[in-house]
């Protein structure tokens, strides 16, 4: 009988692709954790990989799908002893940032933008516009905070008081978050929290995140030459590889668009 060795297959490592504003829906380029599941479950569970790789970029969104997304990764991280390394590309802002909180090591381009904890809403008012072409706006509620920061009324001071304090229950949300992701690797700088954001060589100095580095050569040098990787990322829906949601697509495109330029890109 002919002895054949066994061999042993050079390391793997899982890479997940987050890149695009975290909202919900099927939209292109939207990542939420309905879309996102499926992804992660077999970054994690596939192939017996020795880490899974978090490739960010993303200018935010949704706090909720941030958290969802957030979530799933710690706990297959937990179930699976996976180590988790977060790799911030041109940015991990705001919801983005969130989503690096996830890695148990964070690494950034001297470059990358990071940060922006903090929480923003954002929208118009109308009511003199309509009000000089002669519109009339009729509202007929039940409830009287159920028309709350109508856009084609007067800006309501009760109303901003109120969206104010689910905005500080959220911003604590995301504080709470960061704190327990980096503990003590954070500096005591008064502007952590404040919304600001920084270049990667920065953020590092703050503990936002743990050093300079990018994908291929950390993992080498961590698992060896012969490290391989498998990529995991979302797919465009199949109409829109035929162009049949041109609208959509064009208006998720211009939001993002819109989300990424508060960072100067």
């Amino acid at each position: 009988m002919v002895h054949i060795p066994l061999v042993n297959p050079s390391p793997l490592v899982s890479v997940i692709r987050l890149q695009g504003m975290i909202a919900t829906g099927s939209n292109p380029g939207r990542l939420n954790d309905a879309g996102l599941a499926p992804l992660i479950e077999a970054a994690f569970r596939r192939g017996k990989p020795k880490a899974v790789a978090l490739v960010i970029n993303s200018p935010g969104g949704s706090p909720v799908q941030s958290a969802l997304i957030a979530a799933r990764i710690r706990r297959l991280a937990d179930e699976t002893k996976v180590p988790v390394h977060a790799f911030v590309e041109d940015v991990a802002a705001s919801g983005g940032y969130w989503l690096a909180t996830a890695g148990d090591v964070i690494h950034v381009d001297g470059n990358s933008i990071v940060g922006s904890i903090g929480v923003i809403s954002a929208g118009f008012g109308l009511h003199e516009f309509i009000n000089r072409y002669g519109v009339e706006r009729r509202v007929y509620t039940s409830g009287k905070s159920k028309s709350q920061l109508d856009p084609f009324r007067p800006e309501n001071p009760e109303d901003v008081t109120r969206l104010r304090g689910l905005q500080d229950q959220v911003h604590q949300n995301f504080i709470t978050q960061v704190k327990s992701r980096r503990g003590a690797k954070l500096a005591e700088d008064d502007s952590l929290f404040t919304g600001e954001f920084w270049v990667g060589t920065r953020a590092v100095e703050l503990g936002l995140a743990d050093g300079l580095g990018h994908l291929v050569p950390v993992m080498q040098e961590r698992f060896g030459k012969d490290v391989r990787f498998r990529s995991y990322g979302m797919r465009r829906p199949f109409l829109a590889r035929f162009g049949l949601s041109l609208v959509n697509e064009a208006m998720s495109a211009a939001e993002e668009r819109a989300l990424y330029a508060r960072y100067g890109m």
